[in-house]
């Protein structure tokens, strides 16, 4: 391990600054990610709690049906998302932390380092992918409420 000085140092800090960007950027993403997944869940708990109570007619529990079926879709994709979204956040921070080990101990790691950055790179592509796909099933779902009520579906 070799003694880094201040102006040795400096580039190395410029260099892991785009990393915590990320990291603050993808902790939005799940934040919101996290909030639609406990949405859902919660509007699956209601409904779930209508349908045992009982009182709708055939077609509104068919409606309420199909409805748990898109949720339970969307549970999957949201936490498939969540996961693609936080192992981006993960590569990010060992990218920081190799860049850093590099730098001390001067390793001829950058190879390491890209793979790192594009298994970053494409959790989150593939984080808002699935997220695009989240938002069309929610609208999927509203669809079904509004041919319930008798009102022309969005395209």
């Amino acid at each position: 391990m070799k003694d880094l000085s201040l102006t040795q140092l400096v580039p190395i800090l410029q260099l892991a600054v785009g990393p915590v960007i990320l990291i603050s950027g993808v902790g939005l993403l799940l934040l919101t990610l996290t909030n639609r997944f406990g949405r859902m869940l919660d509007r699956s708990r209601a409904i779930i709690r209508e349908i045992s109570e009982g009182g709708q007619s055939p077609a509104a529990v068919a409606n309420m049906n199909d409805q748990i079926e898109i949720l339970h879709r969307r549970a999957r994709i949201l936490r498939l998302s969540i996961t693609m979204a936080a192992i981006t956040v993960l590569c990010a921070g060992v990218l920081i932390l190799g860049l850093f080990v590099a730098a001390l101990w001067q390793v001829e790691m950058v190879a390491v380092l890209v793979a790192i950055f594009c298994v970053a790179m494409l959790g989150l592509i593939g984080s808002m992918i699935t997220f695009i796909g989240d938002v069309n099933l929610s609208l999927q779902a509203a669809q079904l409420d509004w041919k319930l009520i008798g009102k022309p579906a969005v395209k």
